[in-house]
Formats: C-alpha cells, structure tokens, sequence
C-alpha cells in the first residue's frame, strides 16, 4: 500500500491502560479514511482464563523481562503475505510483522507453566466498530476513583449496551465475539507457522494493559 493504513505512532489516539479503546480508534480512523478495507483487519484479544498473559517488548517492561497483562488488545492487518501488528504498546515498529511480533513479543511457551499460556480472539474490525461498548467502570476503584486517567472522549457504546467488554476479554469461544485461537493454531492461521524462538519465563507484574 502506499497510503498508510493509520497515522504515525505518534499522531494516533492514545491513553495508556485503555489499549481496547485505542484499537478501537485506529478501526474507527481507517472506515473514515478509507485506508483500506474493514475485512482486512482484525481485532486481537489476547487474554486467558486466569488473566495473566505474558508479552515483552512492551512499553511499560524492564529489560527482557514479560509484563503480565490481564488482557492486551492489538491490531492485524492480515491482506497481505506478511499479516503486520500494529500494538501503540509495544516498543516493536509500528506496524510490525506478525513474524517478527511472534518472535520478539509473543514467544514460545515451551517453558511457560499453563497458568500463562494466551489464547488469542479474533474479531473482524468491522464487528468490533459495531458492537464494542465501554463505560469504562473497570477501570474504577472502589471508591470511584480512576485507577488510571480515562480517555478525553466520551465512552464508546452503541444504542444497546453500555458495557460488553467482558464478551471480548472472555476466552470461552462459546460466548462473544469472533473466534479463539491458541497461540500456535493463531500463528499457522496468519503466518502459516508457529513461533520458534526461544521462550522467557513470566516474572513481571503490570497493571491493564
């Protein structure tokens, strides 16, 4: 392509702890654009069931140690050869290959205990722009306060739900949106093979993502 697909890192929509709602800007930035078709893009939750999900080359990590998540969302431009990632969280280039994300972000888990293991859901970008909604209350203590500041812009919701992102986060493929993958059935889906580098173990600790 020789347009690019969202604007520089630096002139997207960014408020760090709400990477849902920033994935959902980049989508919301490339319909009004027209940078390229919805159907070519994806929307990745990468969660699992005890919310613990190990990624490194993040912002937020310390040296070559993982930050553990709860969730983490990401973008994937799969309409190509090479599926790229945009993640505004990542210290990768933004897009990065899905080889090269898989490689230096995602990892093996070879040496992972299960506890850590991520699954992957899938969601078109166009079912995510339509249906995702987000008061955002789990970012609330309780005592109402924030546990980090909120976006400037009002929440995003639709004329039916005010709050579903739970239905996104949510690994069980029997609910929600879209289709779950494993991480090596999520990489031989887009890049026809699995990660083989060398794996990390899971020692840092790190708020939502």
């Amino acid at each position: 392509m020789n347009r690019r697909l969202v604007p520089m890192r630096e002139d997207c929509v960014y408020t760090s702890c709400y990477c849902e709602e920033n994935v959902w800007k980049l989508c919301d930035s490339v319909k009004k654009q027209r940078t390229a078709p919805l159907e070519h893009l994806f929307v990745i939750f990468i969660s699992n069931e005890t919310r613990t999900v190990p990624l490194w080359k993040q912002k937020s990590g310390h040296g070559d140690l993982p930050v553990i998540w709860d969730y983490h969302v990401i973008l994937l431009q799969a309409d190509q050869l090479d599926s790229l990632v945009y993640d505004l969280d990542s210290t990768l280039s933004f897009p990065c290959s899905l080889k090269l994300y898989a490689a230096q972000a995602l990892r093996s888990e070879s040496d992972i205990r299960p506890e850590y293991h991520r699954k992957f859901r899938v969601v078109p970008a166009d079912s995510f722009l339509l249906n995702f909604a987000s008061d955002r209350s789990h970012m609330r203590n309780s005592d109402g306060s924030w546990k980090m500041p909120p976006p400037t812009y009002a929440p995003i919701c639709t004329a039916e739900c005010q709050m579903n992102l739970d239905g996104f986060i949510n690994m069980d493929p029997a609910i929600g949106w879209g289709v779950v993958f494993s991480l090596n059935h999520f990489l031989q889906r887009y890049i026809g093979s699995t990660s083989s580098a060398s794996s990390s173990s899971s020692s840092s600790a790190a708020a939502r993502s």
